[in-house]
C-alpha cells in the first residue's frame, strides 16, 4: 500500500468511499463539538475518544502514522506544559512542584481538545485524496483563490519532494553520511540549491500559465 506526501492510503474502507464533502462537513461539526464541551466532562471526552479512534480502525491507519502526524502537536504540549506553571490563582501540591490549579485545568482542556481535533483530522486526510479535498472546498463555496493556492501547492510539493529525493541520492552516491556538525555545511547548501530550484521551475511554471491566458482566480 503506498502513502502520499500528505499522508492518504488507498483503501476500500466505508471512510474511503465517503463523500470527501461529508467528511469535511462532519470533520468541522466534531471539532466545534469538542471545543464546547466543557472541559469538566470527562465522560464527554472518553466518549469522543472512542469515536476518533474507531474511525481511526475502521480506515486502518496505522498507529506509526498517526505518531508521525500528532508530531504537529508539539508547539501545544509544550505550552501545555509550562500553564500549570504560569498560571495565577490557588496552588495545589503535585510532588516537588506547586502548580496553579487553573493552570492544570487550562493544560488539560488544550491538550485533550487539541488532541481530538488532530485525531479526526488524521482521519479526513488518511481517507481522502488531497485532490478530493479541495474540489469539496470548492464546492462548499471556499473562496476560489484559496482553492486554487491548496491545488498548485499540492501540485508542485511532490516535485519538489521529488528533487530533494535526487539531491540526496547524489549526495549518498558521492559518499556524503550526515553526520554531526561537520555535515551542517553540505546540507545547508543542499537546501539553498533546493530553494533556489524550486524558485526558478515556479517562474516557469507562471510564466508558461500566463501565456495561456491564466488570470487571476482562474483555474489551476
Amino acid at each position: 500500500m503506498t502513502r502520499s506526501v500528505w499522508g492518504h492510503s488507498p483503501g476500500d474502507s466505508a471512510l474511503h468511499r465517503a463523500s470527501p464533502r461529508l467528511k469535511l462537513i462532519c470533520l468541522v461539526v466534531f471539532a466545534v463539538i469538542v471545543v464546547a464541551t466543557p472541559r469538566e466532562w470527562f465522560v464527554a471526552f472518553a466518549c469522543y475518544a472512542a469515536f476518533v479512534i474507531g474511525m481511526l480502525v475502521l480506515a486502518r491507519v496505522s498507529l506509526r502514522t498517526v505518531l508521525r502526524r500528532m508530531v504537529i502537536e508539539v508547539p501545544f504540549l509544550v505550552f501545555a506544559a509550562l500553564m500549570p506553571f504560569i498560571a495565577t490563582g490557588p496552588r495545589v501540591e503535585v510532588g516537588p512542584f506547586t502548580l496553579s490549579v487553573e493552570g492544570l485545568w487550562g493544560a488539560w482542556g488544550l491538550l485533550i481538545k487539541a488532541t481530538l481535533a488532530l485525531l479526526a483530522s488524521v482521519v479526513l486526510v488518511s481517507t481522502t485524496e488531497p485532490r478530493r479535498i479541495v474540489l469539496a472546498l470548492e464546492s462548499l463555496r471556499l473562496p476560489r483563490q484559496l482553492t486554487s493556492i491548496m491545488a498548485f501547492m499540492l501540485r508542485y510539493l511532490d516535485v519538489i519532494v521529488g528533487e530533494s529525493g535526487r539531491m540526496r541520492t547524489a549526495r549518498a552516491s558521492r559518499g556524503f553520511e550526515p553526520r554531526g556538525p561537520r555535515s551542517w555545511g553540505v546540507l545547508a547548501t543542499g537546501v539553498g540549491a533546493l530553494f533556489a530550484r524550486s524558485h526558478a521551475r515556479g517562474e516557469r511554471v507562471h510564466l508558461a500559465m500566463l501565456a495561456r491566458g491564466y488570470a487571476e482566480g482562474g483555474a489551476p
